[in-house]
């Protein structure tokens, strides 16, 4: 595994009641380092059997990542499909391109 030289932002929300008690849900973002992986064609395929199309995969330090739901790389957004637990406090995103991006 190489250097974690990519800029990804990590796109998760917070939820607040107002005054009459509906929920307002605020945007939270903050950017770690990741590298990128190769989806290879065996987790692409098991993926589609399942209803998702793996667009890009991300290695990112476990420490850093807060069960945030999307994902920003490069100017697009992704929602984060599936993590995996890897060795040495390392965490595997799978991800999907979702909205006005697909």
């Amino acid at each position: 595994m190489g250097r974690f030289t990519e800029v990804i932002t990590l796109v998760g929300a917070t939820v607040t009641l107002d005054s009459v008690l509906n929920q307002i849900e605020t945007p939270v973002e903050h950017t770690v380092f990741g590298e990128e992986v190769a989806v290879y064609g065996s987790t692409y395929y098991n993926a589609a059997l399942a209803g998702i199309r793996p667009s890009k995969m991300f290695d990112v330090w476990a420490c850093e990542y807060g069960d945030e739901a999307k994902l920003r790389h490069e100017g697009m957004t992704y929602r984060i499909v599936r993590t995996e637990v890897l060795l040495a406090g390392k965490l595997r995103l799978t991800v999907e391109r979702v909205g006005a991006d697909v």
